[in-house]
């Protein structure tokens, strides 16, 4: 059940008309919202649904006995039994042939021939996220900075609320759980930002990315390396696939949030107008890179042990970032990138900061633009390991991109350049509004006849060349 699906259309609609009906009875809205959230869930596959309460199960039980347990030992062991379920699941769902594979791998180099066990698992839908939203929900108890749900039934719907349920934003007990408990109020100004959050993100998923996505898909399916115009264009087209597949289906939930009268929290926040990798991580999937910031990273010694610990703990918390993006070394490798990105800047920044500052108002956005551009370009990179079905296709692919210069010159290319333009210019457009009023709300604040032009461009762009098959959105994978 895609949220774009007519399917989810019918289901959105009964389930918000039964939630009007019970704003005045809290204790039922909260039920209704979870029987609703495990239909939902159920849609793709009931049998997980069992394994989404074991989680949830385990995690609420553990938080209050760290709660009245104040021996700190005791405390910390059920920390650790706590991660260690979470861990368990996670890594047998969607690890253990992964593992079991590059095991097999390793021992063939050596010489030795060993037949490791390969199962025929199915990766639990939205699994990933669950998981550290639930983690993270125990251990901010075990610190004392959150008291646990008195009652399970409402933690339960915390966990499971279904708008960000399968593909995030990875939410925290102190900003949702609060919500959850507490009457929530459904204002005028709240339902319109609502609305029009699900029209943008459909927009961005089913006019942007599902188109590009036709560009992008069978250069990777190739079975030879392509030219390099071709990888190129495939790059470009894949990097603002991904993020307006992902960040269409993060605006929806915050959407579909806001009806409810909820804060879901905001996930990116035009990303690839970042100038560094340090600032590009405080826009792009905020809630995944707050989480490995503040129970990875810091934990680790974040920069607070000298450099060395520093390099040390960027290039471990990217390595797990990447892996949890699941099971293939293509996502280790691009996490790898990233790790050494973030150290290379961070080590260049007290010579940057060296520089004098430039007066010139034009001559500092020109530095401004030049610096954008290169770093997306570095991002660009990543992308293309990120999306590569395997290491040597990157390998074939990476040198290709230095290739069949000029590019702007093959006619080849011209077509597909004027539809990856096509698709993502207005898009583009508005991004670049967004961050000059340094508002991602800015065209609700139009006047009349803009704004309301702008939501008839989006309706007709979706009703004419939006791909209307119910794709899944990329992340569900993860």
């Amino acid at each position: 059940m895609a949220f774009n699906s007519l399917t989810f259309a019918a289901f959105f609609v009964v389930t918000y008309a039964v939630y009007l009906l019970l704003q005045k009875h809290h204790k039922f809205q909260n039920r209704w919202l979870l029987a609703a959230s495990c239909f939902f869930y159920g849609w793709w596959d009931w049998r997980f649904l069992f394994l989404m309460a074991f989680t949830i199960g385990v995690d609420y039980w553990i938080a209050h006995a760290i709660e009245r347990t104040e021996a700190w030992p005791k405390r910390k062991i059920l920390l650790s039994l706590s991660v260690a379920c979470n861990l368990t699941v996670l890594g047998f769902f969607k690890y253990f042939n992964f593992f079991m594979d590059s095991l097999e791998r390793l021992t063939q180099s050596f010489g030795f021939s060993v037949n490791t066990a390969v199962l025929p698992i199915v990766l639990p839908l939205g699994i990933s996220f669950y998981t550290f939203q639930a983690m993270s929900y125990v251990v901010d108890v075990y610190r004392r900075q959150l008291k646990p749900a008195e009652n399970f039934l409402d933690y339960a719907a915390y966990i499971s609320y279904f708008p960000q349920l399968v593909a995030g934003p990875i939410e925290r007990g102190a900003h949702l759980l609060p919500q959850i408990l507490k009457p929530r109020v459904i204002t005028q100004e709240g339902f319109y930002q609502g609305c029009y959050l699900i029209f943008w993100g459909l927009f961005q998923k089913m006019f942007v990315a599902d188109n590009l996505g036709r560009i992008v898909d069978p250069v990777f399916a190739l079975s030879e390396p392509p030219g390099g115009l071709v990888v190129l264009i495939a790059m470009y087209a894949f990097a603002l696939q991904i993020y307006c597949d992902f960040s269409g289906y993060s605006d929806i939930a915050r959407g579909l949030g806001k009806c409810m009268g909820f804060d879901i929290m905001i996930n990116f926040n035009l990303p690839y107008f970042a100038t560094n990798p340090m600032e590009f991580w405080k826009r792009w999937h905020i809630s995944l890179s707050t989480w490995l910031r503040d129970y990875l990273y810091i934990p680790l010694g974040g920069n607070q042990k000298g450099k060395i610990a520093m390099c040390r703990s960027l290039i471990l918390t990217m390595l797990m970032g990447g892996l949890w993006h699941g099971a293939q070394w293509t996502f280790v490798v691009w996490g790898a990138y990233h790790g050494l990105l973030l150290i290379f800047y961070r080590m260049a920044a007290p010579f940057l900061k060296a520089l004098p500052p430039i007066r010139n108002r034009t001559l500092a956005n020109l530095w401004f633009c030049v610096k954008v551009i290169f770093f997306f370009h570095l991002l660009c990179f990543g992308w293309l390991l990120f999306r590569a079905q395997s290491l040597s296709q990157a390998r074939q692919m990476l040198p290709a991109l230095f290739r069949d210069f000029p590019y702007i010159f093959n006619p080849l290319g011209r077509p597909v350049v004027i539809q990856l333009l096509f698709f993502s210019g207005f898009f583009l457009l508005v991004q670049g509004y967004q961050y000059f009023k340094n508002d991602l709300l800015a065209v609700t604040r139009l006047p009349f006849w803009a704004r309301w032009g702008f939501y008839y461009g989006m309706l007709f762009g979706i009703l004419l060349f939006g791909v209307h098959q119910d794709s899944q959105f990329i992340y569900f994978q993860f």
